[in-house]
């Protein structure tokens, strides 16, 4: 299927004509009157709310839900925010009494989930995951976290990872509400979860798009001749409906890999995208893709210091742009309405940009990008032709509440509710000072001037929740961020002062040599670092305490992998990124080896001094039960052995081999600490649910996991035909019991002394990728 060659030509025509109904009305005698009359209007009816809200948001983020909530001020705010979501991303006319009740009815849904949360918004992966439960959705959930792992993968580290992955989960959003939209309530939940489903994977395809094409060419990362190719390559595959192939002599040999990974990542999206369109909507997605490219590439085609733009270069291809990108979706969901939604995306569009672009105004101009703002400010002075883009702005919200929606307040209020807290926080980013002098540059009128500037200042309660949304997302991501790698930081540091605790002296040819060769390589550690926290952070215990606790454990952990891998249990070759002992030295070395670490970790303990002598016999008591316990979990690993095992048969091997690993970690501290039977209690719930989960995340590394990471091939479990989660529940169903543990063991941290590091921990348990 090919696209009409005219077809980028007649938007085009009609961009122009939009534009010059805009500039029209700029010229026309009463543009600046009319709009100050509709200034006042506005602000007459604000102040019938006389709660003034926008000040709480400087509160503590997590609060200012709650502030509304208890003013009686969350229903308004809300109502507010899902009208102008259904006016600007659905296109719908919400002045009408269907759309009033269906915006109702949502904001009391809205409002009844954050009475549920206690009004705060959570943003960590256990709340999407249980949205995603309740629609059944935890395939695609699954699917959604690989690929943008995926993508954060590929992207090099002068892209903006963490904004490549709030463009795509908008954008998941945005279609997602569109579909949820149009269900018709008479689905069966099975139907409904298919469309629910698809719309998901749509928006991610869609929203791949922003990261790897439009952040690539944008980029300084390609040489010129490499963005002519890329653009080329995309232009046709949206030209012709097929994806064209790459060519490795097209491209600098260190830029190959990642085009080849951005070609097949792209490729994989346009078919998808392509065939889960109906077919009579697969050209008009073609030609809607195909023009918000073109519109692009004319935007990155100019450049700052041709002087020669005229008005109509500069806004066409904003017009087409931010209308094509909305109508997109359109595409893939023909809406049930037709209450002007494609005119309204189309001619609304353009609002958004402008306002993006002025609040963008100074990093464009550093960057040298050409917008009608950075255009506007570097000719003006020469060419008095050009249009003020600001004033276009205006005419904008012009058009919409004088010309499309005359005598409609509801409208009005919206937009200019939008405008004017669009200004504010652009003032408060600024400082006034450089506010002031912004507004001065791109004045049209003084009297509006006059007018606008009293409306910022005076007019309250113009906050959205989408916008404070955003800020808590940006915000959560940074922190996240922030925490990996203080988590990652505090990872290194405790396991390079553990292992220089660990080593023994030893002679050649010794069993403390074998012992030193085990403990080396490129091992975890988690066992003694869960040790090493709680005990310094969360209990306070001295190094004399904690030391022998920390080595104890290490040496236990370690003497299990050697059993392990012996050729009479798992016949390993490789453990931790080398020769596993008994293929270095030989079996009756590894065997006595591992022994002899049992013991040594038995006399770390016996060796400490403490106060209280009960704690350290309940110590060695517990150490020696838990040896057992590794002895028996061990053996009843041999005995499962080419056998078909039942689910709770695996869960109580995976509490054998692992769980009561990391009860251990925790417990023996908290036996020095001589914590309460509650706390303890509390260890060996979370130790369950975390070994558990544990388990199950090494059964699916063992199916996907890079051999180069994990310091073993992969595929170990099936070649000695192991009963895994895996082979027993299949991959989607082994990811949903790992969840359901992985919840579990977080719901028993909050009985246990309050460490971030465990809940990076546990979130490391899940997302490690070796």
């Amino acid at each position: 299927m090919q696209m009409d060659k005219d077809y980028f030509q007649t938007k085009q025509e009609q961009a122009k004509a939009y534009f010059q109904t805009l500039q029209a009305q700029i010229q026309e005698e009463n543009f600046a009157s009319a709009l100050i009359e509709t200034l006042h209007q506005y602000q007459q009816d604000k102040k019938k709310t006389w709660v003034n809200i926008d000040h709480w948001k400087q509160q503590p983020s997590k609060l200012f839900i709650s502030y509304l909530a208890k003013s009686g001020q969350l229903d308004a705010y809300l109502h507010r925010s899902i009208s102008y979501i259904y006016f600007r991303d659905l296109g719908r006319d919400i002045t009408s009494e269907a759309m009033q009740n269906r915006i109702t009815a949502v904001t009391e849904g809205v409002k009844n989930y954050l009475n549920q949360k206690e009004q705060r918004v959570p943003f960590h992966l256990t709340e999407l995951y249980q949205m995603a439960q309740k629609e059944s959705l935890e395939e695609v959930f699954f699917w959604v976290s690989d690929k943008l792992k995926r993508v954060s993968a590929i992207l090099p580290d002068g892209l903006d990872k963490n904004e490549a992955k709030r463009k795509i989960m908008k954008i998941i959003a945005g279609v997602v509400m569109h579909e949820l939209e149009e269900l018709d309530g008479e689905l069966s939940k099975d139907r409904r979860r298919q469309l629910l489903d698809q719309a998901v994977r749509t928006g991610y395809y869609y929203g791949l798009t922003y990261p790897l094409i439009d952040d690539v060419l944008d980029a300084d990362m390609l040489t010129a001749s490499e963005k002519k190719t890329f653009a080329y390559f995309i232009r046709q595959t949206l030209f012709t409906g097929e994806v064209l192939p790459v060519k490795a002599d097209d491209w600098q040999k260190n830029h190959w890999e990642f085009i080849s990974a951005v070609h097949q990542e792209l490729s994989e999206a346009f078919h998808y995208l392509k065939s889960c369109q109906p077919e009579e909507n697969r050209q008009l997605f073609l030609e809607n893709a195909y023009l918000f490219f073109e519109a692009q590439e004319l935007d990155r085609q100019k450049h700052l210091d041709n002087d020669r733009y005229t008005n109509e270069d500069l806004y066409t291809s904003v017009i087409l742009k931010s209308a094509s990108s909305r109508l997109i979706i359109r595409s893939f969901k023909p809406f049930s309405e037709v209450d002007n939604i494609e005119a309204n995306m189309f001619h609304y569009g353009m609002y958004n940009q402008l306002a993006d672009d002025l609040t963008d105004l100074d990093e464009d101009l550093a960057n040298r990008n050409v917008t009608p703002y950075t255009y506007f400010v570097t000719y003006r002075e020469q060419n008095s032709n050009l249009t003020n883009p600001f004033a276009m702005y205006w005419s904008v919200i012009y058009y919409f509440i004088h010309k499309l929606y005359p005598g409609k307040p509801e409208i009005r209020d919206v937009i200019l509710d939008r405008a004017i807290n669009g200004l504010k926080r652009l003032k408060a980013r600024l400082g006034k000072e450089r506010y002031q002098k912004l507004m001065q540059q791109f004045s049209f009128d003084p009297n509006f001037d006059k007018a606008l500037e009293k409306t910022v200042h005076r007019t309250h309660n113009v906050a959205f929740f989408d916008k404070w949304i955003r800020d808590q997302f940006l915000d959560t991501l940074k922190q996240n961020q922030q925490l990996k790698n203080q988590f990652v930081s505090k990872m290194k540091e405790i396991k390079e002062q553990v292992e220089e605790q660990l080593p023994f002296e030893s002679a050649k040819n010794s069993l403390e040599e074998a012992a030193n060769d085990s403990l080396s390589g490129n091992a975890k550690r988690l066992r003694p670092m869960m040790t090493w926290v709680l005990a310094k952070e969360g209990l306070r215990l001295p190094d004399h305490l904690v030391l022998p606790l920390v080595k104890s454990i290490e040496y236990m952990h370690t003497a299990s992998l050697i059993f392990d891998d012996l050729p009479s249990q798992d016949n390993a070759p490789e453990r931790r990124g080398k020769q596993t002992l008994h293929e270095k030295y030989n079996h009756a070395t590894a065997e006595l080896t591992g022994l002899w670490l049992t013991q040594r970790a038995v006399e770390e303990q016996a060796v400490i001094k403490h106060q209280e002598p009960g704690r350290l016999l309940e110590l060695i008591a517990y150490s020696t039960r838990t040896t057992q316990n590794m002895c028996q979990g061990q053996f009843l690993d041999l005995q499962a052995k080419g056998k078909q095992l039942t689910l709770d048969e695996l869960r109580e091997l995976s509490v054998y081999k692992t769980s009561f690993g990391f009860e251990a970690a925790l417990m023996m501290p908290m036996i020095m600490a001589g914590e309460s039977d509650e706390r303890k209690q509390a260890v060996q719930r979370f130790a369950y649910h975390a070994g558990i989960a544990f388990q199950i995340k090494d059964d699916l590394l063992d199916i996907t996991g890079d051999a180069k990471l994990l310091g073993k091939q992969p595929g170990r479990d099936e070649r000695n035909n192991s009963s895994t989660f895996v082979s027993i529940l299949g991959k989607e169903e082994a990811q949903k019991e790992m969840w359901r543990h992985y919840m579990a063991a977080r719901k028993e941290l909050a009985t246990l002394p309050d460490i971030a590091f465990f809940y990076q921990l546990l979130d490391y348990l899940i997302l490690r990728d070796h």
